[in-house]
């Protein structure tokens, strides 16, 4: 497991209250909550920011907090015991971010900063209070929680039982689904990823991510957009190789990355 070495690449700066003039807006249909719902989430929220490499929490340290990403992005890896980092989600504005479960109360995965990022912290205290008082909040925040097991779930048996290329495949899918912008000649992925990042998502090495991508740009699925961006140009060809000729046969939520 990576350890803490430096508490000064933990955050920039301290919490500060949430003020009504920095509300975030998220976009409709991105939340599990009402309008209501989420303003109550704010008012319990207060601001951190992190510099880019930098982590929110670390893996195996007490979960203390739930996440509002309001800026940035952040990456959710694990290292395993041979030393292997596995990056199994990614984070944008308007996600919720929660690493913690009803039977371990410690963090079970790192989160670290791809950039500048900005969250809201809601202190679980707080939340379980808010709850409490709140029936109807309770029950979304129980079905959002079903709906993020899902998801895991579904990446987990993508990896599993597509091999490698076919999880590529479906991993390229759910970036499109998360950070993809149409585009006249395809689905350009807005958010810039490394070959080990990619190796990460697969959880394969990067030259066997290198050999892959290369593949796949030679036969006309991929291409790479100016600034170093992928671009999905045949996205029917990733369908077929992920498994899905039919899709979308789940919703965005279940396949994002």
């Amino acid at each position: 497991m990576r350890r803490r070495t430096d508490m000064t690449n933990r955050q920039m700066t301290a919490s500060a209250p949430l003020g009504q003039s920095a509300v975030c807006r998220r976009e409709q249909g991105d939340s599990p909550f009402t309008e209501r719902q989420f303003k109550e989430l704010e008012s319990i929220m207060h601001i951190r920011r992190y510099e880019a490499g930098a982590y929110l929490f670390w893996e195996g340290e007490p979960a203390e907090a739930v996440y509002y990403i309001r800026k940035g992005h952040v990456k959710l890896r694990r290292t395993t015991d041979d030393g292997r980092d596995l990056l199994l989600s990614i984070l944008k504005p308007g996600d919720f971010l929660v690493d913690f479960d009803a039977w371990d109360p410690n963090h079970r995965n790192s989160g670290q900063a791809m950039d500048d990022v900005e969250a809201g912290i809601i202190p679980l205290p707080d939340l379980e209070l808010l709850l409490g008082k709140d029936g109807e909040l309770a029950f979304r925040f129980a079905m959002w929680m079903s709906m993020l097991r899902r998801r895991s779930e579904s990446k987990l048996c993508d990896l599993i039982m597509l091999g490698k290329p076919g999880a590529l495949a479906s991993t390229l899918i759910r970036l499109t689904n998360s950070f993809g912008v149409a585009q006249p000649d395809g689905i350009l992925i807005r958010l810039k990823l490394t070959n080990t990042e990619l190796a990460e998502l697969v959880g394969t090495t990067r030259e066997s991510i290198n050999r892959m991508l290369n593949t796949l740009k030679n036969e006309g699925v991929i291409d790479m957009a100016p600034g170093g961006r992928l671009r999905v140009l045949q996205l029917d060809k990733l369908r077929q190789m992920a498994g899905c000729p039919e899709c979308p046969a789940c919703p965005k939520e279940i396949c994002s990355i």
